[in-house]
């Protein structure tokens, strides 16, 4: 069939609507996806500082549909310092927390990184239990401090932060450029992607895990919870979670679920 310029047009025309940020396809939309920001507010979403009763009142910057935390300090050489008060005043936001928890899910989202850029997806948040700390999948520019900390690079970018490494310094793009970040978490297993690539899995309450827990930070986080018990990274359900670390300016679009 001969290809004609309405035709073309029309192909191009779905093409650019198919590739919207902070939309959802039809398929999406037949498949169970939901948007977890609308590119435009913060609704659905609530602020950790001040008890997650509602959106921080500064900090998050939405712009042309992108989503960006702001910092307080920045780092320079690989040392901290604090940003001149009148910029620095503009962050301090603190974490952004959704609304809705979650048991099984698929989430995906597009984060872009700056030069020394650190903050991560935190998932199973619950601020009741274990100080607040959960599986995170790490959100790290190699230039950061951080980088150089944990075991085997269990810091580093799309790794299980301070657990699991991932070794994806050959998957993240650039500075400056979107990457897509996918975690599916289904029962026990949990599986962390990076632009269409698997670069772990595991299985939460295994005894692989466990150990994995135990030679980690959040041991101390499991040793010191008197109110509600248990063993740490199994939560049954909660909240997504984006982190202010605040030393690096982060941005995000296309954060959308479905529910498994």
């Amino acid at each position: 069939m001969k290809m004609t310029i309405p035709m073309m047009a029309a192909l191009l025309a779905f093409a650019c609507a198919a590739a919207a940020p902070n939309t959802l396809t039809e398929a999406e939309k037949a498949d169970g996806w939901q948007l977890l920001w609308d590119g435009k507010t913060l609704d659905g979403w609530v602020g950790e500082k001040g008890g997650c009763k509602a959106p921080p009142s500064k900090g998050w910057e939405i712009k042309d549909g992108i989503l960006t935390v702001l910092p307080t300090s920045r780092i320079v050489n690989g040392k901290w310092e604090k940003l001149p008060k009148e910029v620095a005043a503009l962050g301090g936001g603190g974490d952004l927390v959704t609304k809705e928890s979650f048991k099984d899910f698929d989430l995906k989202l597009d984060f872009r990184l700056t030069a020394c850029a650190n903050s991560g997806i935190k998932y199973f948040y619950d601020r009741d239990r274990f100080g607040g700390t959960c599986e995170e999948y790490q959100l790290l520019d190699a230039g950061h401090p951080d980088s150089r900390h944990g075991k085997n690079g269990n810091r580093r970018v799309a790794s299980l932060y301070d657990m699991i490494p991932a070794n994806a310094e050959d998957v993240v793009k650039p500075l400056g450029e979107w990457n897509t970040a996918r975690i599916v978490s289904k029962g026990s297993h949990v599986e962390h992607w990076l632009n269409g690539k698997k670069v772990l899995e595991f299985e939460r309450g295994s005894e692989e895990f466990r150990k994995i827990v135990a030679a980690s930070k959040y041991k101390a986080s499991e040793k010191n919870e008197k109110k509600n018990p248990g063993p740490w990274g199994e939560n049954p359900e909660g909240k997504i979670k984006l982190q202010d670390h605040g030393d690096s300016t982060v941005s995000f679009r296309n954060i959308k679920i479905r529910k498994l």
